[in-house]
């Protein structure tokens, strides 16, 4: 996999400039969505970020150590900090509360240490993380459960950004403004890469951009924006003539005809190409496409290259499995799923090759 840094740096200069009264952050959870977050990061901060979110502890502290001496804030959605808060002190990590628990904790740490500096998370539909209305409501008429707090952000989360006209996203503002009114003044961030592009009124004080950074389509029924990141690419093992009709692949399922041209690549579910591909998803050889044909296996997976020059492909030649024609999205399309899944799901056997970093 190849991962262009300078597209990543100048699509988040590009959501930077659609909000110019707001900070930029940067979502990094989850490695990068598989692109590798040191080196996204670096490239990042270089451009002049300096807020990141990730999802976990361990997440934060890897950041922070690529990051080195690096000026940013690193915030951890799963800012539960029971049993971890020296973690999140020696990693100069900022937790993201959802509960009334999770904000106990975290002012009894911050008054034995002279303070210290939370998100707090406001559910208000996507009913899957943060503080709901009552929970809200108990913290603004109870102040001291904030004693010894910073509050770095007041957030929340859109559920349907990627449909700008769904009535949930206008809801959620409303609720989002509702909940904030009662509780102290603190900055506010409630757009993610959709949300972005919603406008304005859904920019409040920082971005929270995630998949636009790396290039995957973030609306419904909209062309895509955002520069390229993503190459993808495996190496053929072995390339075959067949000189009879034959089964490809496990289960028999498929059959090919006579004459056809089969090459078979390294790279499997256990890769993170989806086994929904077989017999419906697609590479390409010096631009052309090919079909996958049979299942796709652990290991490998088998194409119908008939009629492609055979210079293409022999032992050791490359396939595309995404590139700028056929991207994340398209193979996500082909599996029936969405390109979050897909490059979130590229396996550590990929070999990950940063490009264009340099100059952020």
């Amino acid at each position: 996999m190849t991962v262009d840094l300078a597209a990543v740096a100048d699509n988040w200069r590009a959501l930077a400039r659609r909000a110019p009264g707001a900070a930029c952050g940067a979502v990094v959870k989850a490695d990068a969505y598989g692109l590798g977050a040191a080196e996204v990061g670096r490239a990042l901060s270089r451009a002049g970020c300096r807020t990141f979110f990730v999802a976990t502890p361990a997440e934060g502290a890897a950041l922070r150590q690529a990051l080195a001496a690096a000026p940013a804030e690193i915030l951890v959605f799963d800012g539960d900090v029971e049993d971890d808060a020296a973690r999140y002190d020696g990693h100069r990590l900022t937790p993201v509360l959802g509960t009334l628990d999770a904000l106990a904790r975290w002012s009894r740490h911050a008054r034995a240490h002279g303070g210290r500096r939370a998100a707090l998370m406001l559910d208000t539909g996507m009913t899957r993380l943060g503080l709901d209305p009552p929970d809200a409501a108990a913290v603004a008429a109870e102040p001291d459960r904030l004693a010894g707090i910073e509050l770095a952000f007041v957030m929340s989360h859109l559920a349907c950004a990627d449909t700008p006209h769904h009535p949930l996203n206008a809801a959620q503002k409303a609720a989002f403004d509702a909940m904030r009114a009662r509780l102290p003044a603190a900055p506010a961030s409630f757009a993610n890469s959709a949300g972005i592009l919603l406008g304005a009124g859904f920019h409040y004080d920082l971005l929270r951009p995630g998949a636009a950074l790396y290039g995957l389509s973030v609306v419904s029924g909209r062309p895509n924006p955002m520069q390229r990141v993503v190459r993808l690419q495996a190496r053929i093992l072995q390339a075959r003539i067949v000189d009879s009709k034959t089964p490809v692949g496990y289960g028999a399922d498929r059959l090919i005809a006579a004459g056809s041209t089969l090459a078979t690549i390294a790279m499997g579910y256990a890769d993170g190409l989806p086994r929904a591909l077989g017999d419906c998803g697609s590479g390409r050889i010096g631009g052309t496409p090919v079909p996958l044909v049979g299942r796709v296996s652990m290991d490998l997976a088998t194409l119908d290259v008939t009629g492609i020059e055979p210079g293409l492909v022999r032992p050791g030649c490359v396939v595309d499995l995404i590139d700028d024609e056929h991207d994340a999205d398209a193979l996500a399309a082909e599996a029936g799923t969405i390109g979050y899944e897909i490059l979130a799901r590229i396996g550590g056997r990929v070999r990950r090759i940063h490009r264009g970093g340099a100059g952020g």
